[in-house]
């Protein structure tokens, strides 16, 4: 019951992940800000940048002070008064200011969501507790994206839009105060990293022993990398966003989709990505994680290889173009829970927030990066890139874990 204010909190979300890019770059005189491509790149890639050393903050602060809950009601109250604010602006700098203000405060859930869940379950339960906690969001983000096919077809203005995005947070507010709480004691991932000490010494034994008596050694004997694995979640969002920041404009200006439409597509899309937290929850416990992420990173750069090559042929370009979208965020779903639960192995506590500030150095990168490549050379060469840098990520995770 805790987790639904964050319920709320992504369904206001899902609806502005394509409110304000559309709300950016359209017309003024269609209701938007008559922005530029680029301008939203700039806009969304600052807004990540300094959530950079705010992710590092937040997970560093909540750790200190044992308080998990106090940050997550600031960043929904935040939240909610700023999409309040920013009902008053049609300026496009003003705007982007009241947006990275708003994406500062919003990270600081991020750090003290994952400790509570880590905290609360024993590591054996970490990769289910995660999954289901993002299924249940992910299925709030979809009904946001559902609330807005619902605005866009009653054409409601952008102004009411904000304020229905505004009272979604505020219910999440309220919801919070009621329903979370602090753990009482917080030892679960001190636990974790005593055990897997052990495990690297008990392994370090048995391999000097194997030694001693003169057998062959068969298994290598290396402690897991962080750096390399740190590296490869940097490259790995920074593929992500490098695809996906401008991806509703392709949909209107290349594929001609009416805003109902994007949503309608979006909101399979976040299907998608349900039913890929109901297939992470329930792998074999056997499965290697580290393995997993691999292929999913090799996964995703042939999916946007085959979007390129789709729209080249113009062959049922809808279609395949959705199904492409359904796959890459089902492999989104299983990478993002792997990804997190191993980092809240290898990160001691006082560092919960480094995840975020990995996947937003890759994001804020990749957020300018899309826009740009979008508006200077076109869609289809912005895809290749993404695609390869996908690719890029695969191979630091072949060689160095």
């Amino acid at each position: 019951m805790w987790r639904l204010g964050f319920f709320f909190h992504e369904m206001a979300f899902g609806l502005l992940s394509i409110f304000i890019p559309l709300y950016m770059v359209t017309k003024a005189a269609t209701g938007g800000l008559g922005g530029s491509l680029v301008g939203l790149g700039i806009m969304v890639s600052s807004a990540l940048l300094c959530n950079i050393p705010a992710s590092f903050f937040w997970g560093y602060i909540c750790d200190k002070t044992r308080r998990y809950k106090a940050y997550i009601l600031l960043s929904f109250m935040s939240t909610t008064i700023i999409l309040y604010v920013v009902t008053l602006t049609s300026n496009v700098v003003f705007f982007t200011i009241l947006y990275v203000i708003m994406s500062v405060f919003n990270v600081a859930h991020e750090a003290p969501k994952n400790v509570l869940i880590a905290e609360h379950y024993s590591h054996e339960e970490w990769e289910k507790s995660y999954a289901f906690y993002q299924r249940l969001t992910e299925l709030g983000w979809l009904i946001g994206l559902f609330l807005g096919l619902i605005a866009s077809y009653f054409s409601l203005t952008a102004q009411y839009t904000l304020f229905l995005c505004s009272g979604l947070n505020l219910v999440a507010f309220v919801l919070t105060i009621f329903l979370v709480t602090d753990p009482i004691m917080i030892f679960e991932r001190r636990l974790v990293s005593i055990e897997k000490k052990i495990d690297f010494t008990y392994r370090g034994a048995r391999i000097v022993s194997q030694i001693l008596e003169g057998l062959r050694l068969r298994r290598k004997f290396k402690e897991e990398s962080f750096l390399a694995f740190a590296i490869a979640l940097v490259f790995f969002s920074l593929a992500s966003s490098t695809f996906f920041t401008p991806l509703p404009i392709f949909f209107v200006q290349d594929l001609a989709f009416s805003t109902r439409m994007v949503f309608m597509v979006y909101m399979l899309h976040s299907g998608g990505a349900i039913a890929g937290y109901f297939f992470v929850s329930r792998r074999p416990s056997d499965m290697d994680a580290k393995t997993q992420i691999r292929r999913i990173a090799l996964f995703r750069s042939l999916l946007v290889f085959l979007l390129v090559a789709v729209v080249q042929t113009a062959l049922l370009t809808t279609l395949f173009a959705v199904i492409v979208l359904v796959l890459l965020n089902f492999a989104y779903a299983v990478y993002y829970v792997l990804a997190l639960s191993l980092s809240m192995e290898l990160m001691p506590a006082g560092r919960t927030g480094v995840f975020d500030v990995l996947i937003g150095l890759g994001t804020a990168s990749g957020s300018f990066l899309g826009p740009f490549l979008a508006q200077t050379f076109g869609f289809l060469p912005q895809f290749l890139v993404a695609a390869a840098i996908f690719l890029l990520a695969f191979a630091i995770l072949r060689v160095f874990s």
